[in-house]
């Protein structure tokens, strides 16, 4: 009798478990209808982006915006009318258990209406991928219990490496599908998204990433154009990135010191070491510089790289990257590895403290075939870090600094 009384009421936990859930899912189903017509109907809605340096403002995408400011665009385009508070709660090297741990602060207290969760780099070299898929369940459950839709991401693919291997990481994405399926969450899956463009062409799948882990802006442009296009129904054609163009302040913190008459500390590549000096003083003739030399004639992109490491350091206020048209390297790929080094470096780990400002090379000058192509590449990991370049073919660097001192003193009304 005992045990048929214990069987009963194990029957009766399942029973209950199994309802809750199903309540929370249909619950779930009828907020992500709701965010949809409040979208639709340009109603204020709060999104809230929740997981690791993937996801966080970063160096990997410049430092100014992620794949949440990306969302936030695409969505406007699959919702002309909508109102969005887009707010990124990402931070560097967390796992579902720190996720756990601030869940409360930097999601929950928000009131969002949708949250959008991408976690599992960090899980996958960390602990277990049961701990993994129990810990985003209960994420799902407690985004859920506060009223919000979910939106699951699994991780995306990676340049192979020993602590997160991509066979680990498919693991772990399938853990991501399984949850999915099981609690009817809305999934995108960039690890397949990743891979399937990786099969069709891996050196466009190279330029979506800036190092081994970390998509560029490139990468985060395709992960928000997934995700848009999976909430609203609409193509990813529709909803491109593909010409939404950097911040439009790329010497906004130079323009700041010398027009409060403070000293600018340029690291620039040769020649512009000398130029860019002689270029701003055209516009602020009292201008006091110092400047570290960077140099790159006869040096190899790897060398570049290598040398960019003390930047952060040297606490500058402008930078910049001009590698130079006749470089060779050991291939493509190779190149395309150091240059993204080359610019994260250039950068600070977090936020845009300083004015980067990459400069390609000249076409002008009888570039050849080869240097026509790694300038063609050049341009598109300079893209990736969400920059205005200086298009060295089109004008003087002296009329083209003169131009965003124009639109400087428009946006702050001087």
């Amino acid at each position: 009798m005992r045990c048929l009384l214990l069987s009963c009421l194990a029957l009766a936990v399942a029973a209950n478990v199994a309802t809750v859930a199903n309540a929370q899912t249909s619950r779930s189903q009828n907020a992500l209808s709701d965010v949809q017509s409040r979208m639709a109907a340009g109603m204020p809605t709060r999104i809230v982006c929740f997981g690791d340096s993937i996801t966080g403002v970063y160096y990997h995408s410049g430092g100014r915006r992620a794949w949440c400011d990306m969302l936030g665009i695409a969505l406007s385009k699959a919702y002309p009318a909508a109102k969005l508070e887009m707010i990124n709660a990402g931070i560097s090297g967390h796992t579902t258990v720190q996720a756990l741990a601030r869940i409360k602060t930097d999601v929950l207290d928000r009131n969002p209406h949708l949250v959008v969760i991408k976690f599992g780099m960090n899980d996958v070299a960390r602990g277990p991928v049961e701990t993994f898929k129990a810990n985003l369940a209960t994420i799902v459950n407690r985004c859920r219990a506060a009223g919000a839709a979910v939106v699951l991401c699994t991780p995306n693919s990676v340049i192979e490496n020993s602590a997160r291997p991509n066979a680990k990481l498919a693991r772990f994405s399938q853990a991501v599908r399984d949850l999915a399926s099981a609690r009817q969450v809305l999934l995108v899956d960039l690890f397949d998204l990743w891979q399937q463009q990786r099969k069709q062409d891996e050196m466009a799948w190279a330029l979506l990433m800036s190092d081994a882990i970390h998509p560029n802006m490139n990468g985060h442009r395709r992960i928000a154009e997934a995700i848009a296009s999976r909430i609203s129904g609409k193509a990813i054609i529709e909803l491109s990135l593909a010409n939404v163009p950097p911040p439009q302040d790329a010497l906004n913190h130079t323009f700041l010191k010398l027009s409060q008459q403070q000293t600018v500390h340029i690291v620039a590549m040769v020649p512009y070491d000398r130029l860019i000096p002689q270029a701003l003083r055209r516009q602020f003739p009292q201008a006091e510089f110092k400047v570290t030399t960077w140099v790159a004639q006869k040096q190899s992109v790897d060398a570049l790289a290598t040398w960019a490491k003390r930047i952060r350091g040297l606490k500058p206020d402008l930078v910049l990257v001009a590698v130079p048209a006749q470089f060779r390297s050991a291939g493509l790929h190779q190149y395309i590895r150091n240059y993204e080094w080359v610019l994260n470096h250039s950068f600070a780990f977090t936020g845009r403290p300083w004015d980067v400002l990459p400069i390609l090379p000249s076409a002008k000058n009888g570039m050849s075939t080869e240097n026509f192509e790694y300038q063609q590449i050049a341009t598109k990991i300079v893209r990736g870090k969400d920059v205005i370049f200086f298009p060295s073919d089109d004008q003087s660097l002296a009329d083209w600094i003169a131009q965003q001192r124009q639109s400087w003193d428009q946006r702050h009304g001087r």
